[in-house]
């Protein structure tokens, strides 16, 4: 009986590896690379050669190599220890590795024993997706041991409540094990019984999208801004205070000490719901800018597996991804050296078709067990120079609902979150205006109508304003302006260090419209009965713009009261 070759590297350029074939193989394959086992992907098959991808750093590989065929796609282990972790592109995790990771290191159990409870009953005929049982000890939520996909048949065994190791069988169905742990391929979406209707809306606590470019849960957004325009500060700010229940945030090919900043502040945060860490809620997949490239091209399939693996369980999750942009070079830089032809700027032709399947997996579902979750996917897009008609930014608009663009000059005139009120956009108005209106609040469509319309044509009287001049305008119009810059200093404006205005609740943000609105209505009221636009102009709104810093998160009679002696002041105009 002959043994088959064993397969040896032929070339190594940077993450690019070329080796012999070997039998069996097949796209998607994972391989163990040279002595130190390094981790890589085949891409490619070609007449008796096979391009592999490494996602770790090659050095020290060379031809004549061997390399060792793993028969398994990529895979996400996932386990009851992911909440409150901190993990790399391949889901190792970084919280318990050394200083300098070890080449090729695997994330094996870790030892630790969870405490399992059984719910459901040996002899039972169970369905994908259906609860055996619940893990107490894994983090303020529930984790769920399920039914994988495709297992449905007759529980022949269940383990009693007690403590046990990941690897632990704790069920039999049909003969077939059920652990603690399951491994599921990252490219592959996790499937579900049918897609919701996206309509209840995501709250963010930042009032520029709650207001004006909300998402509702299930939703996608793309954040396009250039540097300095606080893109980053924007997208740990909606980690931090939206309410999903799961957090999973990817830094992907970002600077570690915005990494470290980011973990530091989720463990100093206190979780509004359960008092404990904000931290034990939410995943962290870090894959800085000093680790190898094609891991960053994993790591946001990795972030989105995760993701879909705590909707399957009933929860609502939000996945960040920063920046898409960082992992589209990633896979230039790949094509470049696989002699790909390349498509517009070096991007590859297939960069569309990416982007769209990364996008795609975001959605409100029913789980194969009858649960309602989501995935919210936002990704950044950091275009070069601030060109947002470079190919990733036009390709992601094709497939998201909804856009924030930050705007350079309100960033540099320290506007925060500057989130461009006349370049972005949400398809999702109409539904999220239903949600609204389902749970009590039929007026949210009409209030954001106002302001848009107040923005737009604020906008415009401020662009003749620079040709003509302000005292130019009619007393009518020069309202609208004052009225425009009222709504951008008390209600769009927010400061990310104020420990009353970096998160606001959607009382708040419908107070200060309302009040914005309010005094506006006074203004053109006082201007149409015949006082002095300049009278007006010159009175003190301070106590208007303040009042976002100066009441709680959820303070609207604070709000109120400054809406009152504002409108007092102007009525002793009249």
């Amino acid at each position: 009986m002959t043994t088959d070759p064993t397969p040896l590297i032929r070339r190594v350029t940077g993450p690019l590896i070329e080796m012999d074939g070997f039998p069996g193989m097949a796209m998607n394959d994972l391989v163990a690379l040279g002595a130190h086992g390094l981790p890589g992907e085949v891409v490619a098959i070609n007449d008796g050669r096979v391009t592999v991808q490494a996602y770790e750093y090659t050095g020290g590989l060379g031809p004549g190599d061997t390399v060792s065929p793993l028969r398994q796609p990529l895979s996400a282990r996932l386990d009851p220890g992911l909440l409150g972790g901190v993990f790399d592109g391949l889901l190792r995790p970084l919280t318990t590795a050394p200083t300098w990771l070890e080449p090729g290191a695997a994330a094996p159990a870790d030892g630790r024993l969870w405490h399992f409870r059984p719910r459901a009953r040996p002899g039972d005929q169970v369905e994908a997706g259906a609860v055996l049982g619940t893990v107490s000890d894994a983090g303020p939520l529930e984790y769920r041991i399920l039914v994988p996909p495709g297992g449905d048949g007759r529980l022949d065994s269940l383990a009693a409540e007690g403590d046990y190791p990941s690897e632990q069988v704790i069920a039999t169905i049909d003969d077939r094990p059920v652990t603690l742990t399951i491994c599921w391929p990252v490219r592959l979406a996790r499937p579900y019984r049918d897609r919701a209707v996206a309509g209840a809306p995501l709250h963010t606590g930042q009032r520029a999208v709650d207001l004006l470019f909300p998402v509702p849960r299930g939703g996608n957004v793309s954040v396009p801004g250039g540097f300095g325009t606080g893109k980053t500060v924007l997208l740990q700010q909606l980690a931090k205070w939206c309410d999903a229940d799961v957090i999973v945030y990817v830094g992907c090919g970002e600077r570690g000490n915005e990494m470290a900043e980011i973990v530091a502040e989720l463990l100093a945060l206190t979780d509004p719901r359960t008092g404990g860490r904000l931290a034990d809620r939410t995943v962290i997949i870090a894959n800085t800018s000093n680790m190898p490239m094609m891991a960053r091209e994993a790591s946001v399939y990795t972030g989105v597996t995760v993701a879909e693996h705590f909707r399957d369980m009933g929860y609502h999750v939000v996945l960040v991804a920063d920046s898409t942009s960082r992992w589209a070079e990633a896979l230039r830089e790949f094509a470049a050296r696989t002699g790909v032809l390349p498509a517009e700027e070096g991007y590859p032709a297939d960069l569309a078709s990416a982007l769209a399947a990364f996008y795609e997996r975001a959605g409100a579902v029913t789980t194969l067990g009858g649960a309602a979750g989501s995935v919210t996917i936002i990704g950044a897009v950091s275009p070069p120079g601030g060109d947002v008609s470079e190919p990733v930014t036009t390709h992601t608009e094709r497939f998201v609902r909804c856009r924030w663009t930050l705007d350079r000059d309100l960033a540099y005139a320290r506007h925060y979150p500057a989130i461009s009120w006349a370049d972005s956009f949400s398809r999702d108005v109409d539904a999220v205006a239903a949600g609204y209106a389902a749970a009590g609040d039929a007026e949210w469509g009409v209030r954001r109508g106002r302001v848009v319309r107040l923005l737009a044509e604020s906008d415009r009287l401020v662009a003749l304003t620079e040709l003509v001049g302000t005292a130019a305008l009619p007393a009518d119009q020069r309202m609208v302006v004052l009225g425009g810059r009222l709504l951008r200093e008390a209600v769009l404006q927010q400061n990310a260090l104020s420990p009353n205005d970096a998160h606001c609740s959607m009382d708040k943000t419908t107070a200060l419209v309302e009040a914005v609105l309010a005094v506006f209505d006074r203004c053109r009221e006082l201007a149409g009965s015949g006082i002095a636009a300049e009278r007006i102009e010159e009175m003190d709104f301070g106590p208007l713009v303040r009042a976002r810093e100066a009441a709680g998160p959820q303070d609207t009679a604070a709000v109120r009261q400054r809406r009152d002696l504002v409108l007092a002041e102007l009525g002793e105009l009249s």
